[in-house]
């Protein structure tokens, strides 16, 4: 699949993302794997994400599709192939959405662990 250049980065990504919002929430794990193995099996190497995905769930933090998509990329030793996009400013439980660079800061630093 040819892939494009992501705006002034030297990153290249295919024109389709796959959407991570269900990871953690509707679909189960082994779903989840065989949807990423197919993500990269036909050329696709991107996947959004975000730390409120699945914050809404019962018993969920949000960060649960972060975190799966995180350990599939490290049992799978596949990060050099796999661009993943995530977003932040939600309210993650502080009662208001921050797009401060302090809060920024703070959770790419919790999206990346």
């Amino acid at each position: 699949m040819q892939k494009r250049r992501l705006g002034r980065t030297d990153l290249s990504i295919a024109p389709l993302v796959l959407g991570g919002n269900v990871f953690g929430w509707t679909a189960d794990e082994a779903v989840e794997q065989v949807e990423r193995g197919f993500l990269v099996g036909a050329g696709l190497n991107a996947i959004d994400t975000a730390d409120a995905y699945s914050r809404w769930v019962p018993g969920h933090k949000g960060g649960e599709s972060e975190t799966i998509i995180g350990k599939w990329m490290k049992d799978r030793g596949n990060r050099d192939k796999v661009v993943v996009i995530t977003k932040v400013g939600s309210d993650m439980g502080q009662g208001h959405k921050d797009l401060s660079a302090a809060y920024i800061e703070k959770a790419v630093d919790a999206s990346l662990k």
